[in-house]
Formats: C-alpha cells, sequence, structure tokens
C-alpha cells in the first residue's frame, strides 16, 4: 500500500451521542470529519435517540457559531491565529473553543457549535460547555491514535 492510500485511509466521519449529564442539559452530538492535518468539527443539540444520531447534523446549523483556528507556534504560549466564519449571536464559544483544540493537537480546526443561546446563558452552560470540550478531546486523541502519520 502506497504511503497516499494509507494517508487517504485517515479521512473519515465520526458522529457520536453524548448523553445529557444532568437533566436541565440537553442530549448532543458531536460529529467530527478528520481530514488531511485538520478537523470538522460540529457540536449540536439533539433529540434523537443514541441509535440514530448519525441523522443529528442533517436537522442543525453549521453556521450557528462557526470558526477556524490555526495552531500556534511551536514552543508559543499564545494561542494560534483564528477567524469566526459566521456567528448568529454574541457568543465566540466556537472561537474560544477551536482555538484551545488547535494549540492541543497541532491542526487546524473547524468548529462549529450549534447550541442554543438559553441553554448557554443557563446557570450549567458553562459545565454544559466544559463536558463537551471535554468529550471532544477525547475522541481526537482517540482518532489521533488511529491515523496513520502521513509525510
Amino acid at each position: 500500500m502506497t504511503s497516499a492510500a494509507i494517508c487517504s485511509a485517515s479521512v473519515g466521519t465520526r458522529t457520536i451521542y453524548i448523553p445529557p449529564s444532568d437533566r436541565d442539559l440537553p442530549a448532543l452530538a458531536l460529529q467530527v470529519m478528520s481530514l488531511m492535518d485538520s478537523y470538522m468539527i460540529w457540536l449540536g443539540v439533539t433529540e434523537e435517540p443514541p441509535e440514530r444520531v448519525e441523522s443529528a447534523a442533517n436537522s442543525g446549523s453549521l453556521c450557528k457559531d462557526w470558526a477556524c483556528a490555526m495552531p500556534s507556534s511551536p514552543g508559543s504560549r499564545v494561542p494560534g491565529p483564528a477567524t469566526s466564519l459566521f456567528r448568529s449571536t454574541g457568543s465566540d464559544v466556537a472561537l474560544s473553543m477551536g482555538q484551545r483544540l488547535a494549540t492541543k493537537f497541532r491542526k487546524q480546526i473547524f468548529l462549529s457549535v450549534d447550541i442554543p443561546s438559553a441553554y448557554l446563558s443557563s446557570p450549567n452552560g458553562s459545565r454544559l460547555l466544559l463536558d463537551s470540550e471535554k468529550r471532544i478531546v477525547g475522541v481526537l486523541r482517540e482518532s489521533e491514535s488511529s491515523i496513520p502519520q502521513c509525510s
């Protein structure tokens, strides 16, 4: 198998159901597209049951809070450059979370956060985001460990 074939095998999509950690919080769906040296991630509220989570993104919105973040320079303590691609609220959740993910994984991150502002502004909103980010980190670590390194 050529290195190009091995590298192209690493491109793929996973959709994961994230059950609510509290009865006041919604269930979430996480869709991760592994691309060449980047990830495209959609995180959104879902009413789909776990066995049908793959269809959650179809009823979601990519452009609610969407950002692109680049990794910082090696050894830098300053976050890499990032920009909002689209925002429909005053929230920059995707921008700051995308920067942290890009720094941690040293890859370009396209992140869309499709969580209604009513949940984000609730008393449990920050917990919802923290739990979500931890879950994203776990999924990306799994992806990183199973992806062959391309040169």
